[in-house]
This record gives structure tokens, sequence and C-alpha cells, in this order.
């Protein structure tokens, strides 16, 4: 080799190891990906056996795939406050909606959030999709800590028409920024090319940045991108006599095809650094995959509460691994806080752990006590290592969720004492979070909704009995 091609060779080798040493000292960029209403085994990399979701799984192929992660709570809005704070939903009053249904309630703008930590730790900050945390002119996601948000206000939209109700009611629900717009499309896709508008707008900035992409999908109703005659015809978005397994698996399949678009995006620049976490609110609904768990959304059986969830951060993270930590939603903020070289605002401490030393630094899992309680059916529950004290209504359970994920073979007779540890250590828990609120938003499913929910009506029980409750739907 000739002297000139041999220095050619030395300082191209250099400067690639300059910039892979900077790119480990920058900020790493942050893309959440939530998707709604989402079932534990709906991706193909959890077992879902009639679709396939090759660029989500390629997430878990090159990251880690969680095997116990669960949702802050079993519907939508009070899994988001537990996001956005870092906190139990119930220490706002926002949070004790299930979920948000017209009320003048919402995140105060004054809270510290996830987005708004990480802006001032130099973040462009970046929301699109649903946020249903509050309405105008009091809340909004531009008044808690994102610079840019399109996307939706309430809890469910039409994927065609972008009406909050069926296509002859109710009004378009889709803003950019603070004004209401309206835009063909399917919105999977829509979503997705905003999503991919600022990823290449803050890489030529040299911005690092955290967009939190929340889908509609696979939420209600139930359309998929061939179905524009279907949504123009729907008159309420919940209903009860649509949708099927193939319609949902269109939908699902639609959500991971965008994902793989954002992924190519992210691959022209800004990939090595990013942190991409894929997860769900809460957990599945009708067409949902939930094995091996029993219970849906609105439920805090395991069905209603156990989500994938997957990171990918190259570098950090070892591909292909899993692990069994017991994972919540309110875990996301001050493990990205700690990624990102922030901190939590010491006034409002975050109830949530940092997950990253078992994740990138491999920590053994650590068992921990985590808590959930919702209106509709009186329902409570805690889980403690292996072991999960239930309550609908006024039957209550002790189940070990490891051995027995199906939730079938109750122990509290067997084992009365870890029984009453767990009853008495909810209580004390409850007592440091706000009461139920009587005028807040509530619903479950009942027999007049899913057949599989029917039982006899006996004392003591609500919404005709079983775990069937009644209240709006989003």
């Amino acid at each position: 080799m000739k002297r000139r091609e041999f220095l050619g060779t030395t300082l191209a080798a250099v400067a690639a190891l300059e910039e892979l040493n900077a790119q480990s000292a920058a900020k790493p960029n942050i893309l959440y990906i939530m998707a709604d209403d989402f079932g534990y085994a709906d991706l193909s990399c959890y077992g879902r056996p009639d679709y396939q979701t090759p660029n989500i799984d390629r997430l878990a192929t090159e990251g880690v795939r969680f095997l116990q992660a669960y949702a802050n709570s079993a519907v939508c809005t009070a899994s988001r406050v537990a996001l956005i704070t870092g906190r139990y939903q119930y220490r706002l009053p926002v949070g004790l909606e299930e979920p948000l249904a017209g009320r003048n309630v919402g995140v105060p703008p004054e809270h510290p959030t996830l987005p708004s930590l990480l802006r001032n730790a130099g973040y462009g900050t970046a929301l699109v999709g649903k946020w249903h945390l509050g309405p105008l002119p009091n809340f909004g996601p531009l008044k808690s800590g994102y610079d840019h948000f399109w996307g939706f206000r309430g809890g469910g939209l039409d994927y065609f028409t972008h009406k909050s109700g069926g296509a002859q009611t109710e009004t378009d629900d889709l803003w950019d920024g603070d004004t209401k717009i309206h835009e063909n499309g399917y919105l999977t896709d829509l979503l997705a090319e905003q999503t991919i508008k600022l990823i290449n707008g803050y890489t030529k900035l040299r911005k690092p940045f955290f967009i939190s992409l929340h889908f509609n999908a696979p939420h209600w109703p139930w359309e998929g991108p061939e179905d524009e005659a279907a949504a123009n015809a729907l008159t309420a978005l919940g209903s009860f006599d649509q949708g099927n397994i193939k319609t949902y698996a269109k939908m699902v399949v639609q959500m991971d095809l965008q994902v793989g678009r954002i992924m190519k995006a992210l691959a022209a620049g800004a990939a090595r650094n990013t942190i991409v976490i894929f997860t769900s609110d809460n957990g599945g609904e009708r067409f949902s995959d939930t094995w091996p768990f029993t219970g849906k959304k609105t439920e805090l059986l395991e069905g209603g509460l156990r989500i994938p969830a997957i990171v990918r951060w190259p570098g950090h993270i070892k591909p292909k691994s899993t692990t069994s930590q017991v994972a919540m939603t309110m875990d996301w903020l001050p493990t990205l806080l700690a990624a990102a070289g922030a901190q939590p605002d010491p006034a409002v401490p975050p109830d949530g752990i940092n997950l990253l030393p078992y994740i990138s630094q491999g920590a053994l899992p650590v068992s921990r006590r985590v808590y959930w309680r919702y209106k509709a059916n009186a329902q409570q529950a805690v889980r403690d290592g292996d072991m999960k004290y239930l309550k609908i209504n006024d039957q209550t359970f002790l189940f070990n969720v490891v051995d027995d994920p199906l939730e079938h073979a109750n122990l509290k007779d067997k084992q009365p004492d870890v029984y009453n540890r767990l009853v008495e250590s909810y209580q004390e828990w409850q007592s440091t979070m706000l009461p139920l609120d009587p005028a807040s938003s509530t619903y479950g499913f009942g027999p007049a909704q899913l057949a599989d929910h029917y039982s006899p009506r006996v004392s003591g029980t609500a919404g005709g009995g079983g775990r069937g409750g009644a209240g709006k739907k989003q």
C-alpha cells in the first residue's frame, strides 16, 4: 500500500472511530411507540399464529423482549397518566377516569412530565397520535411538555373519516397543534407519515428527540386499510355488531408495515443512537390474543393488564434477549430519563423504577410489589413476587401467576398468610392514593356485549353478574 493510501485509510478509520465515540457520548434519541388495546400475544414474536409482524418482531430480534410487562391500568386514560408522570395514576384526578369521557379534568400543565423533563434536558419533543389526557383550553400536549402535536385528543377516532363518533355523528378530531384540521387517508398511515417527517427534521437539526407515537390501532372501529366504504356507513364507533379476526389482522399488519417505514427513516441517519420502544396502553380487547392469560381490557385479570414490551438500543441492549423483570407503564419515565442523563423532579418522585440495569447492564430481575384498582366491579389487585391478590366485586382470590397464568387455582385458603399479607398491603397502599371519585367514568364488559362474560345474577354483582359493568366506552 502506498503511503498516501495508508494515510487515507488511517484517517478514515480515525474519523469513523470519532463518529462512533461521538454517538456513544451523545444523548440518545427516543422513539416510544404505543399501540392501543393490544393483547400480550398479538405479535408473532409473542405467539400470534394467524398473521405475521416482521417489522416489530425485528425490534425484538435486535433488542430485548419483556415477558412480564404490565400496563398501569386496564384502560387507556389511566395508563397514559402513568406514562407521562411516571407515577401511579391514582395520584391525579384525571387518573381516576376509566377512561376520560367528557369531564373537564386533565394532566395539570404545571405537573412535571416525561416530555417536559426531556425538553429541559435539551430534547425536541413531539406527540403523534392519541392524547386523551384532558380537553382544551385547560389541557393539551403543548401544555404538558410537547413542542409538537399531530393527532387526536379523544379516546377513539374513525380511521378514514377521522370523526370521534360514527360517520354521521360528532365532529373531526384531528389536530395539528391546537388547530383542528382535515386530512384524507388511513389514520395509521397518516400517523406514521408525520413521525417520519419529525425524524427527518430532527436529524437534519442534529437535535436529540423524544417522539411519542401513539397509534389508534388496533382500537375499534374495526377498519382495515381497504374498508373506507364501511367507515362512511358507520354510525357508532364502538358497535358490538362489527369486526372480526380477519379485519383485526389487517389493522395490525398495516401498523407493522408503518413501523417498518419508520425504522427505514431512522436507518437513514439516526438509528444507531435511538432507543425504540414498542408496547401497548393496556391489555387486549375483543379480537386480541391474550394467551396464556384470561381477561380483557377493563379487567384486572392478567389478560387485561399484561402487554408486549420491546426495547431496541444498538450497542446497549443485547440482541435476541428476553427479561423476566416485572415492568410497569410508569417505569418508562425514570428509565428514559436515566438513558438521557436527566433527573426526575424531586418534588414529584416517580413510583416507577429505572429498567436500564435489567435490559442493558445484565442485572438479574428483582422482585417488586405493584398495585392496581378499577372502579367497575370494585376490582383490586396486588402482585408481589409470583403471587397476586385479586378482588372482583365480592369475590377474592390468590394466584401464583407464574405457575398459573390462567388464574384458575385460587390459593387463598391454602396460603392464608400470603393472602392476608397482600390484602393488608393493598389497604396501606390505597390510603396513600386519591379515593375513588363517584363522578368518574368507568365501564366494563358484560353479558349484553360479550357472551363469554355470561354468568347468573348473584347478590353483590354489577352489570348483570360476572365481570360486566356499565359505563361509556372510549
